[in-house]
């Protein structure tokens, strides 16, 4: 099938590289001329796992062009599929979807012949209903169906998420969408991937209500783990004493300084706000929020209680900017409210992260940066592992005490254990565990 994919974010390049891998001919278009310039060479502006070599190989294969020409690529596409930012809008926590209605304008300017417009950005209940407003109000006659397909994808895994999927989300009661849908979809069929088809609203509001349950397992899981940590319980047994009933599972329950990242956040407070709005407020998703929010920042006072409760002039090494490991990206990363804590508290900090240092400098300019976990520790009154990278993982514990001007490491994602670093002569923290006496 001919696919035209309207931005090329994370979700669009990664979408539009694994349809094309698919068979598809697909083009992909940004208004950035350097971005597609770029993209055209097979320089991929995003650290994501596998996407490099995706693209170069389908650009080869010539099933993967880019674009900034959008009338062109739609009007010979088959199915468009709109994947432009939805940003919280500014003042009131709404989804901004100016990205998705200009698009919307372009599309209907340039269809011909009947055309699939599947909205992949994450959007609000009711927003293919104002997108296909829009194009029967330019286009009255154009032939057309708007669909709702809802990506589930991770960054730091997302190529094996879209093409092994636990499921694709449909929306759409028209039964040439579905299938034409089912076409774009095909190749998955061999890896038994459902199809769920449902209601356009439907599958607009599965999107949300599925980043806002696993938001709440994550910080429910961080909840509990400051109980453990006054009752002396190891919240890593009790995830796994819960996680074990298959009516809870194991996934999301691990205890951390608080999730960040382009989606649970800013989908959280879209759900609230439209709940909000329909006076159906979700109280749950709100504390939630909340919760999460007082969290990141709490990190800062942990840091603090290892070295005595003053921060004043110490430096703190900070392992860890992006806000989970396998991705560059710092979208709401635990690591900003925690190192902006740090500072308001006196200390100097210096940070190391394998991927996400350029992006970090943007939002965090005012602290050291260093090339290598050990010169980033080296002279530091306490070490601080906010991103689980494999490269935290298995650190030369003694090349790293040897470095430090006190050996003091506190751990918010678990790594390591506290007999581990007791045996090397650490003052360990972690998140959740009962502290050595």
């Amino acid at each position: 099938m001919r696919v035209a994919m309207i931005g090329t974010g994370y979700v669009g390049l990664v979408s539009g590289a694994c349809f094309a891998d698919f068979g598809h001919r697909v083009t992909c278009v940004d208004t950035d001329a350097e971005k597609i310039a770029a993209l055209t060479r097979g320089d991929v502006p995003i650290y994501e796992p596998g996407l490099h070599a995706l693209v170069q190989s389908n650009i080869r294969g010539g099933r993967l062009l880019f674009s900034t020409e959008l009338p062109g690529a739609v009007a010979e596409a088959e199915a468009v599929f709109i994947a432009v930012g939805t940003p919280s809008r500014r003042g009131d926590g709404h989804a901004d979807l100016s990205y998705v209605y200009a698009a919307a304008r372009e599309i209907a300017a340039a269809l011909d012949g009947f055309t699939l417009v599947v909205t992949k950005s994450t959007v609000p209940v009711g927003t293919g209903d104002e997108v296909e407003r829009i194009i029967r109000e330019a286009r009255p006659n154009a032939d057309f169906s708007v669909v709702a397909n809802p990506e589930f994808l991770r960054e730091g895994a997302a190529i094996r998420d879209f093409k092994h999927p636990d499921r694709i989300v449909v929306g759409t009661e028209d039964p040439r969408a579905r299938e034409l849908m089912a076409e774009l979809y095909r190749p998955l069929y061999l890896n038994a991937a459902p199809i769920l088809y449902t209601a356009r609203r439907t599958a607009e509001l599965i999107k949300y209500a599925a980043n806002a349950f696993l938001a709440t397992k994550i910080t429910f899981i961080n909840e509990v783990a400051e109980l453990c940590e006054k009752i002396g319980v190891d919240v890593q047994e009790v995830a796994r004493g819960i996680g074990l009933d298959n009516r809870i599972g194991g996934k999301f329950l691990h205890a951390g300084p608080g999730f960040g990242g382009s989606c649970f956040p800013k989908d959280a407070l879209a759900l609230i706000k439209t709940a909000q709005d329909h006076q159906a407020p979700l109280r749950i998703v709100e504390t939630m929020v909340a919760a999460n929010d007082q969290r990141k920042r709490a990190m800062a006072r942990k840091v603090a209680a290892a070295l005595g409760g003053s921060l004043r002039g110490k430096c703190i090494a900070v392992l860890g900017l992006t806000f989970k490991p396998n991705t560059d990206d710092m979208r709401e990363a635990p690591s900003i409210a925690l190192i902006t804590a740090l500072a308001d508290m006196g200390a100097a900090v210096r940070a190391y992260d394998p991927a996400g240092m350029e992006q970090a400098k943007a939002v965090l300019p005012d602290i050291a940066y260093a090339d290598s976990a050990y010169s980033c520790a080296a002279g530091a009154d306490a070490l601080v592992i906010v991103t689980e990278w494999e490269q935290f993982r298995a650190l030369d514990l003694p090349a790293l005490k040897a470095v430090m001007a006190r050996p003091i490491v506190i751990d918010l994602r678990n790594v390591y254990t506290p007999e581990e670093m007791a045996k090397h002569g650490f003052v360990y923290r972690s998140v959740g565990r009962p502290t050595p006496e």
